[in-house]
């Protein structure tokens, strides 16, 4: 339940670096400033649970998709949180072209390990209740 939170938000700085890199207003990039925050904070909660998960469970270990979709989406909040510090600055360079590029390579990690948590879910029944 907690993973799609930091997702939303790690999305939504995206689309509002995207925005600020058009209009050059600065409410854009308080907006993206808060999501990446919020999503690191929220990302840390759903990587303990997931590590929870993971961790515990032999079988879940020994699933293909498991490994890559563990380490991607630890990725993902490293660069998620180097992002915050960059959007902790002040002005253009908070977003463009730092802050932009890491925003468009968090979210395409995300597309990749999204797949693989679907795939560990949809096909190989982790967390199913049978």
């Amino acid at each position: 339940m907690l993973v799609p939170f930091p997702i939303v938000c790690f999305v939504g700085t995206f689309l509002s670096d995207l925005a600020y890199w058009r209009t050059m207003d600065v409410m854009w990039a308080d907006f993206s400033a808060w999501l990446v925050t919020i999503g690191v904070v929220l990302g840390v909660l759903a990587a303990i649970a997931g590590l929870i998960d993971f961790l515990g469970n032999r079988l879940i270990r020994e699933q293909k998709p498991a490994w890559p979709h563990v380490i991607g989406n630890a990725v993902v909040l490293v660069l998620s949180f180097v992002n915050a510090l960059v959007h902790s600055r002040d002005g253009w360079t908070s977003v463009v072209p730092t802050g932009l590029i890491l925003s468009t390579l968090s979210v395409l990690i995300l597309l990749v390990t999204g797949w693989l948590g679907w795939s560990l879910v949809y096909r190989h029944r982790v967390g199913v209740a049978e």
